[in-house]
């Protein structure tokens, strides 16, 4: 194959990967709130509290298509997609993108703050677990499988009874400054950190045993230049790789986080259309979480390429 035809089916491949992500994502979506019980028709009416006739159930159902058969709607539904159409909110009554475009900005931020935190502690930890001594590596290495460990849910209720109960420090709900994202920021980012330290840990001390570090001590290199300049890089490659994950795993902890903290974002508008059965509402939040996963998953691949030409290399000569 000539070589100006790989970049080419490189992009290709990645579209067409990207493309069954998005419809296996939506497939799985569909036929899974189907499973949750209720009636759609009752959301589109205003809730199980509506008290609403069979007669105005009965029409909204086939105003819908709710009364055609599962793949009928299946089929429609894949028809919408195709064409950038999400629907509209069966509770809201408003456009499915209007009101994510309202949501997605405070949960973006919510991920990628909790995102460079972790890092910033998953490399101190590593850091400090690499230094001489069995103290430091069995104190950090405790520190990092506490954190890993942690559920979202028992944190956020910690921090909440200690810096917002005890302390008075912090609000226990967003407020809308910048005080009141601490605290959310800080339960997504702990387990995600640890989990980054444990990773970045075992990479770092397998770069210290490379002959590259050896020759770069025997240059003058301090220990802990050594660590930041060399080893760090080689050890950050596989955190790198994740990072594309971890920002699924973030969007999925802000459903959690975000209900705690009562703080506006998809996460909150996720559970509760899921709750009312808004099939276009979960349907449209879950694709536009997986397009973002699979954007960053992209990213991270080109990061990893600058970070370690080797891989750059490795795909040219393919």
């Amino acid at each position: 194959m000539p070589v100006s035809s790989r970049p080419l089916r490189t992009i290709a491949l990645r579209l067409a990967g990207a493309v069954f992500v998005l419809w296996a994502v939506a497939t799985l979506t569909f036929f899974a709130i189907h499973l949750v019980p209720g009636d759609p028709a009752q959301a589109i009416l205003g809730g199980p509290g509506s008290q609403a006739s069979q007669e105005a159930l009965d029409r909204v159902r086939a105003d819908y298509g709710l009364d055609q058969p599962l793949v009928v709607q299946y089929g429609a539904m894949l028809g919408r997609l195709a064409v950038g159409d999400l629907g509209t909110s069966y509770s809201l009554k408003t456009p499915v993108a209007t009101v994510i475009g309202g949501q997605i900005v405070g949960t973006l931020v919510l991920a990628a703050l909790a995102l460079a935190l972790a890092w910033l502690v998953a490399i101190g930890l590593a850091l400090w677990s690499s230094a001489p001594g069995r103290v430091a590596r069995a104190v950090s290495g405790g520190i990092e499988l506490t954190a890993a460990a942690l559920p979202h849910f028992w944190l956020a209720t910690v921090l909440i009874a200690v810096f917002s109960s005890a302390l008075g420090w912090l609000p226990p709900v967003a407020n809308g400054a910048p005080s009141g994202l601490v605290l959310p920021v800080v339960t997504l980012a702990v387990p995600l950190a640890g989990f980054l330290a444990q990773l970045m840990r075992e990479h770092l001390l397998g770069a210290l045993e490379q002959p590259f570090t050896t020759s770069a001590l025997a240059r003058g290199e301090t220990a802990i230049g050594v660590r930041l300049r060399h080893a760090l890089r080689h050890a950050a490659i596989p955190a790198v790789h994740l990072s594309g994950w971890a920002i699924g795993y973030l969007i999925s902890g802000a459903v959690i986080v975000e209900t705690i903290f009562a703080r506006p974002g998809l996460g909150r508008t996720l559970v509760r259309a899921t709750e009312l059965r808004d099939v276009p509402m979960v349907t449209g939040v879950v694709l536009v979480v997986a397009l973002v996963y699979v954007l960053v998953t992209i990213a991270t691949d080109l990061v990893a390429a600058v970070v370690d030409p080797r891989l750059r290399t490795a795909r040219e000569g393919r």
